[in-house]
């Protein structure tokens, strides 16, 4: 792991810690504050593909989850007002779900690298995105899911409400869900912006 990944490595892992951070505080209904940093995760990763390449990405990746999961495990032992802060399903959907989308991410940016410079960042962070939505809340949250986790009661993320507070009917989590996956596509659009600035800077700088 060379010194020149370390602004990548320092940025994954400060996105990390203030996401697991600020996951805890609520934004409206539907939101968490979290919302609007973990997809900043994205960034990082596809300006290190772009600058230099699919492992030194996955490097920077490996780097968020592991600390990911010390801040799992350091939330675990945690007990707010309902229990503990994170919850195995938590930990578990958080890790798989990072884990995964990040890796997909780094694979369609390298399938799609020689195209136009918007191509590559933007399907990219939508496919992983999308999968990172799906896997986490599903796996924290989903009746179907309770046996990995039988002691803890997750009932209310069951309770059925008109999507988003007026759609048709539908578990609570999937509104949460809904909603994060709309911050993150608004935002792989906003991220386009930076994006081109840091790689056309880095590119000059070599």
């Amino acid at each position: 792991m060379t010194r020149i990944h370390l602004p990548g490595i320092i940025a994954m892992a400060a996105i990390v810690v203030a996401s697991n951070i600020l996951v805890q505080f609520l934004f409206g209904n539907w939101l968490t504050w979290g919302a609007f940093t973990y997809p900043l995760a994205f960034l990082v990763t596809d300006v290190m593909n772009r600058a230099y390449g699919a492992q030194a990405a996955r490097r920077v990746v490996f780097v968020g989850f592991i600390v990911g999961i010390i801040c799992s495990l350091i939330g675990t032992q945690i007990v707010g007002e309902f229990g503990p802060l994170v919850t195995l399903r938590i930990a578990m959907g958080s890790g798989i779900a990072f884990l995964t989308a990040q890796l997909l991410d780094v694979a369609v940016f390298s399938a799609l690298r020689n195209g136009a410079w918007w191509r590559a960042p933007l399907a990219s962070t939508l496919i992983g995105s999308t999968a990172d939505t799906a896997l986490f809340f599903s796996i924290a949250f989903s009746a179907s899911l309770t046996f990995l986790e039988p002691a803890n009661d997750v009932s209310w993320a069951g309770e059925i409400l008109p999507l988003l507070g007026f759609g048709p009917q539908a578990p609570l989590w999937v509104s949460l869900a809904v909603a994060d996956w709309g911050v993150k596509l608004g935002l792989a659009l906003v991220a386009l912006i930076p994006f081109r600035v840091i790689t056309a800077r880095l590119s000059v700088a070599h």
